[in-house]
């Protein structure tokens, strides 16, 4: 039998008793499956519920194939290497003392000699230059992620299911999985918002509240497809406001018709033309028609709004963040960060950067890029004077905000509107809430307190509050903003870059995202130091 992954009318409830999938339906068979939904609603419960670590509330899920599953992180004990990573830790253990001639006559049987080169085929087809003893503990997260994808290559499963695999790798680890993905020949379930990673899939599933549904082809097709679902939703509400219209017009102008007819009911009889049988038929006749004409435009009107509501809340849903943000009033030309001969790192005789320089002036835009581990938050921390030079100096010329991934900016325990008015204290309260709207925070969603965001909502709630001010700084400093972020997340941010006249200094490795925010220069940073800027 092939190799499939099945759910029938599944359902799960959160232990408070909330429906996260009701009569869910999907099917997964050797393909490259990209799933895509907004944070919370349920993607990686998902995978959990096919692994069989969570159970349905019904429903029934059918597995026919192995599976290997990559969590979004990977916890480490600060003993276990990469042999303990793959499963086999007493295994290589005993190959070590068969190759120094300690095993016992009794465990030479058991020796399996080609372990070691098993192991390394598997690290070096995820770009992974390690050995098997290597602890942990002493990679990065890029690359405790890569030795990860590794051991489940190394298992050889039928069905890979990838939990953002490329939230800490950098730009050599995400060619890396691509090129590994394009040649596996079983199937893949990829959660991922990761354009680049969703743009070679097979199909896209997208998980919504109201269900999954499944899109033939990749991420551009899927964004088509998308695009002409808002062009219907923008027509329904077009159609459904004109019925609107329509129905009042027409009780307006059955309600002007049946007020001449009885008026002049009403005259003829005064003049004693009509029986009084004859006028107490006519009147039950009128009040009749009238309540089924009031009936029936009821029903017309509330099926008409109904419509519309239906049509807005796609639009809702659909609409990409679009936004209009004051000026900066930064000129061209103007300095606004200059970088003089820096030497710098944390352990005295090993600098991490040496002898950088470079200038900032103007709205540029400018990437900080490389591998994992080489300096791009050192440099970061060095700009905005976390971190002292050892030599040179940096100096900022002008106002400017530094968003990392936790928004540390934001004082976690009051309101994104409290936020607003303690960053923009000339801000009045109309106006406050008016840029927290165009942020997508209206009325009550205002007032939610920052420490129970989630990682989008956060993000945008620190735009919010230093774009939507009545003067942005004209200098934003960002740290791998898109990382654990949901694609809607993704593109609201972009909006709220692309709408900001001022200067940006990049770290991130999504390259989709730095050509959406429109990037001009880069800074590489190489293994031996940084080069200077292109």
């Amino acid at each position: 039998m092939s190799s499939s992954i099945t759910l029938s009318d599944v359902t799960w409830l959160t232990p408070e008793g909330r429906p996260v999938f009701s009569n869910l339906n999907l099917s997964f068979g050797t393909e490259q499956a990209g799933l895509v939904g907004r944070n919370g609603v349920g993607k990686t419960t998902l995978l959990k519920l096919i692994t069989g670590e969570l159970r349905p509330a019904s429903g029934k899920i059918s597995v026919h194939g192995s599976l290997g599953l990559l969590r979004q992180t990977v916890q480490v004990d600060a003993q276990e290497n990469i042999a303990d990573l793959f499963g086999v830790g007493d295994s290589l253990a005993l190959l070590r003392r068969a190759e120094s001639g300690e095993a016992s006559m009794e465990e030479l049987p058991d020796t399996d000699w080609t372990l070691e080169g098993r192991m390394l085929s598997a690290l070096s087809r995820i770009g992974l230059d390690a050995e098997p003893e290597t602890l942990l503990a002493k990679l990065s997260g890029g690359q405790r992620t890569r030795a990860s994808l590794a051991a489940m290559i190394f298992a050889e499963p039928d069905f890979l299911l990838l939990d953002e695999p490329t939230n800490n790798l950098d730009r050599e680890g995400r060619s890396a999985l691509v090129s590994f993905l394009s040649k596996w020949r079983g199937g893949s379930i990829v959660v991922s918002h990761d354009r680049d990673l969703l743009e070679t899939m097979d199909s896209i599933v997208e998980l919504t509240t109201l269900g999954a549904t499944r899109y033939g082809g990749n991420w551009s097709h899927y964004r088509e497809l998308k695009s002409l679902e808002l062009s219907a939703a923008q027509h329904e509400l077009a159609d459904a406001e004109k019925r609107i219209a329509d129905v009042a017009k027409s009780v307006q102008t059955t309600a002007e018709r049946k007020a001449r007819k009885d008026s002049a009911g009403q005259r003829t009889a005064a003049k004693g033309g009509i029986p009084r049988i004859a006028l107490g038929l006519m009147k039950n006749r009128s009040e009749s028609t009238s309540g089924e004409n009031a009936r029936l435009a009821e029903r017309l009107r509330s099926q008409a709004q109904e419509a519309a509501a239906s049509a807005r809340e796609r639009i809702e849903i659909l609409q990409p963040l679009s936004l209009e943000l004051p000026p900066t009033g930064l000129a061209p030309g103007k300095a606004v960060l200059s970088v003089d001969s820096v030497t710098v790192g944390y352990k005295e005789g090993m600098p991490i950067i040496r002898d950088l320089s470079f200038e900032i002036s103007g709205p540029e835009r400018l990437a900080v890029s490389g591998a994992n581990g080489y300096g791009k938050t050192t440099l970061l921390n060095l700009i905005t004077g976390q971190l002292p030079p050892w030599s040179g100096k940096a100096k900022i010329h002008t106002r400017f905000a530094m968003l990392d991934q936790r928004a540390s900016l934001l004082d976690p325990e009051i309101s994104i509107r409290d936020n607003f008015a303690r960053i923009n204290p000339d801000t009045d309260e109309n106006a406050c809430r008016a840029s927290l709207a165009r942020f997508m925070f209206r009325a009550d969603a205002a007032l939610q307190i920052i420490s129970t965001l989630s990682g989008g909502q956060l993000l945008r709630a620190a735009l919010a509050c230093v774009l939507g001010g009545p003067q942005p700084p004209p200098l934003l400093i960002l740290d791998e903003p898109t990382n654990h972020l949901d694609i809607d997340s993704i593109e609201s941010i972009e909006a709220g870059l692309r709408a900001y006249d001022g200067a940006l200094l990049v770290v991130s490795h999504d390259e989709s995202f730095l050509e959406a925010i429109g990037i001009t220069r880069r800074i590489e940073i190489p293994a031996q130091g940084i080069t200077r800027p292109s």
